[in-house]
C-alpha cells in the first residue's frame, strides 16, 4: 500500500468526518488526488464503511456476551453464518480454532433477551453446544487497527 493511502486511512480511522480538503492539507496532496485515492480505497474494500460508534447502554443494551458455538459439522457453517448476519444482536461472528468453531459477540438489553437469543441460536441447524461468557465491564474496546 502506498504511503499516501496509509496516511489517508490513518486520518479517516481517527476521524471519518474529516473533509477531503482537511485530509489533503494534512497529507500534503491536492483535493482531487485525495478524492481519487479515497474512491479507490473504497472500491477495493480497504475502506469498508463510515459509521458512528455509539455507547450501547444509552440505547438500552446493557448486556454484552461472548458465545462460543460448537457445530456438529462444517457442512452447516454457511447456513449458520447467514443466520448470524441476519441477527442485529449479533455484532460479530468469528470462525475460530480451539474447542469451538465460532465465537459470537452479542449485545442485548438484559439477561432475559440473552436467554431468548441463546434459545434461538441453539435451535439453528448444526449447533451442538453453546458456552456463554457475560461481560461484567469493558476497559478497552476499539475498532481501530495499527497502520
Amino acid at each position: 500500500m502506498k504511503e499516501l493511502d496509509r496516511n489517508i486511512c490513518t486520518l479517516l480511522q481517527d476521524n471519518a468526518r474529516l473533509s477531503l480538503s482537511e485530509i489533503a492539507e494534512q497529507v500534503g496532496a491536492s483535493v482531487p488526488t485525495v478524492s481519487e485515492h479515497v474512491r479507490k480505497l473504497e472500491l477495493e474494500g480497504t475502506i469498508r464503511e463510515y459509521t458512528a460508534l455509539l455507547r450501547a447502554s444509552d440505547f438500552g443494551y446493557d448486556v454484552t456476551a461472548f458465545i462460543f458455538v460448537d457445530m456438529d459439522s462444517s457442512a452447516n457453517y454457511d447456513g449458520f453464518r447467514r443466520q448470524c448476519r441476519a441477527r442485529k444482536e449479533i455484532q460479530e461472528c468469528h470462525a475460530i480454532t480451539g474447542a469451538s468453531s465460532h465465537l459470537l459477540k452479542v449485545r442485548v438489553s438484559n439477561t432475559t433477551a440473552l436467554e431468548q437469543l441463546l434459545s434461538v441460536v441453539q435451535q439453528w441447524k448444526g449447533v451442538a453446544k453453546t458456552t456463554t461468557n457475560v461481560v461484567l465491564s469493558t476497559h478497552k474496546e476499539s475498532p481501530s487497527i495499527v497502520i
